[in-house]
């Protein structure tokens, strides 16, 4: 079981076709759930942080998460109503959370879920990552902070080894640790 992350797929909202490049939202969808599919396994586990479906009725909303592979579980976006809350997912929706997993080497990451993406969060100062959602790539990443959007991963759910690789190779700091290191470099 691998577990990936995404946020902002907008399955079945034409609105978001302002924002990609698609021809219309059938290929738009198509795209999404190839890519998601194409990636995730029936075991494997899929966070998504937010902003699923729009614009689509009860039925067709649950026919459309139907077709997306792996064990879901989502936190809360801005555009998930009830017909979105409903679905069959592994766990009830959350407005955010808190996860502990291992990277391909083993070594221990803490996470921070949230649709909205935060200029400080819970366990920054330990070394916890955020992951949210709700730009659509349009907010630079830190490193420790990172978009898992659609938009800023070619519409493909990401690991967790993914992530922090691009983290890692972020030097900016987030706004409450570049400050603090400001201050300590002109004591």
């Amino acid at each position: 079981m691998t577990t990936f992350f995404t946020a902002d797929t907008h399955i079945a909202d034409a609105h978001i076709l302002r924002m990609r490049p698609f021809a219309d939202i059938d290929a738009h969808d198509a795209a999404v759930i190839a890519r998601w599919n194409a990636r995730i396994g029936p075991d494997d586990e899929v966070w998504h942080v937010g902003d699923v479906f729009g614009g689509v009725g009860r039925e067709r909303c649950a026919a459309l998460f139907a077709r997306l592979n792996g064990r879901k579980r989502l936190v809360i976006g801005n555009h998930d109503s009830n017909r979105v809350l409903e679905l069959p997912w592994a766990a009830p929706p959350v407005e955010h959370a808190r996860v502990t997993m291992k990277s391909a080497s083993g070594a221990e990451v803490r996470l921070y879920l949230a649709h909205y993406p935060m200029r400080s969060w819970p366990g920054l100062w330990r070394g916890t990552r955020h992951l949210h959602g709700h730009t659509h790539s349009m907010l630079p990443g830190t490193s420790q902070s990172c978009d898992v959007g659609a938009d800023a991963w070619d519409y493909t759910p990401a690991t967790i080894d993914e992530i922090i690789a691009r983290q890692d190779a972020t030097p900016v700091l987030p706004e409450e640790l570049a400050v603090w290191a400001a201050r300590r470099a002109g004591e």
